[in-house]
């Protein structure tokens, strides 16, 4: 009780100062607090965000993959002689990681005849027959709706989406301007290579704008194309839109030689929602398939992923080190005014190690104030970075706090080492002497 009355005696006296600590470490728990919340919660917030950025796996035919890795070529280049079938598209969602998939797209790719209302003609335009927004039940009986109305999200629609089922299309920006016709207008597409298929009129609904080459494409329900091109059931692509963890060395040799991990690397790998770990399980379901990441997607997850931790961690680190230097100084001048009365205990039989109990206790007590304010601050900081970055809250782990507690009392300990000698460097006859 003594000990105590003592520490609330010294913190009423010298209020400014301790205030000043407080502040500081209120400041440091906070801005330390925000960055590890968000650290720790930001893979999950940035895979969400870049997944809006289209697919980060492609399903195609074996033999296809395998041209496409020999020669760079790309579903679209050139009218495919080898499929899959449409009707298993569905199974994407009878895989383990199935709920991390947010979206796929069945595509037929097909260079056809469209013919406009006035009468103009284009040939070999590049249309891909796909869902739009189209509901399907897989084996299991989940009901799923998808499409690449969900897959391209970024697409500025002038118009409307088509209905996967009536006789509509959506336009490139590039191709109406090349056609010179705008949404309700209407377009007959033929296959100008076989002309016993039928031919199909379309509605335009939307004119999009992607910004990449799909603005020079003809995007129509995948029934449609395959009725022109006399195709049953046959697609050429599926893309797949997966929340992934971010590659790590484990990730990267599966991508490799799954078969090659040992029994423990290989269940991990596979119970971990890696994209290839995804990819694997897709070949598993589909028949005659070779599941791809999108690398350029899964670099620019980890690049961006790293680089933002790194850059919010270095923040808590320098924030820490002015925490320390700061409470280093306000405790050194605090000594410098109070070495009077610290000289005066250690004459009136007061240990070393009690004047310093006393010091720490102080200081303690203000950190502990300036840390659990500094904390909720923190909290709401990360709130607010997650509602205005990502458009969603951040999820605050236990582990945050854990971890700046014991950082912020490392950092008071540090700051006071310097006082603490001074502390014991005091001679209570050569102070009160000069006073």
């Amino acid at each position: 009780m003594f000990f105590l009355r003592m520490i609330r005696q010294s913190l009423h006296h010298q209020m400014g100062r301790r205030a000043l600590i407080a502040l500081t470490v209120c400041l440091s728990a906070a801005v330390s607090v925000t960055m590890l919340g968000v650290v720790f919660d930001v893979g999950d917030k940035l895979n969400a965000e870049l997944s809006t950025y289209g697919s980060n796996i492609v399903v195609q035919p074996k033999s296809q993959a395998v041209v496409s890795n020999l020669y760079g070529s790309t579903a679209g280049s050139t009218d495919s002689t080898e499929f899959l079938h449409e009707s298993d598209a569905s199974k994407i969602k009878t895989i383990f990681w199935s709920y991390n998939i947010t979206a796929f797209a069945p595509e037929l790719h097909r260079h056809l005849e469209v013919t406009t209302s006035t009468g103009k003609t284009a040939h070999d335009t590049e249309t891909v027959g796909t869902w739009f927004h189209k509901t399907v039940q897989s084996s299991t009986g989940e009901s799923t709706t998808t499409g690449v109305k969900d897959m391209r999200s970024w697409w500025k629609v002038t118009g409307q989406w088509a209905s996967d089922d009536a006789d509509e299309t959506m336009v490139g920006s590039t191709l109406a301007q090349q056609l010179g016709v705008s949404v309700g207008d209407t377009l007959t597409l033929a296959d100008g290579a076989d002309s016993t298929h039928p031919s199909r009129t379309l509605t335009i609904t939307g004119i999009y704008e992607s910004g990449d080459d799909d603005d020079t494409a003809l995007y129509v329900p995948s029934a449609i194309v395959q009725d022109v091109s006399g195709l049953t059931d046959d697609i050429d692509e599926i893309e797949v839109k997966a929340l992934t963890t971010p590659d790590n060395d484990l990730a990267r040799r599966a991508a490799k030689d799954p078969l090659g991990l040992s029994q423990e690397d290989w269940e991990t790998w596979y119970c971990t929602a890696y994209a290839s770990s995804i990819a694997y399980q897709i070949e598993e379901v589909i028949p005659g398939a070779v599941a791809k990441q999108v690398r350029q997607v899964q670099a620019l997850e980890g690049t961006v992923l790293s680089k933002t931790q790194a850059v919010m961690i270095v923040m808590t680190v320098l924030t820490l080190i002015a925490a320390v230097i700061a409470v280093a100084n306000l405790m050194a001048a605090s000594i410098a005014e109070r070495s009077a009365q610290l000289a005066l205990l250690k004459a009136v039989g007061a240990r070393n190690g009690e004047v310093c109990r006393l010091v720490l206790g102080e200081t303690a007590a203000v950190s502990l104030i300036g840390a659990v304010v500094g904390a909720g601050v923190g909290s709401a900081m990360a709130q607010l970075i997650g509602h205005v970055v990502f458009g969603t809250s951040i999820s605050m782990r236990p582990m945050v706090f854990v971890l700046v507690a014991v950082l912020l009392t490392v950092a008071v300990l540090v700051a006071s080492l310097a006082s603490l000698a001074s502390i014991l460097k005091l001679h209570p006859a050569e102070v009160l002497h000069d006073r």
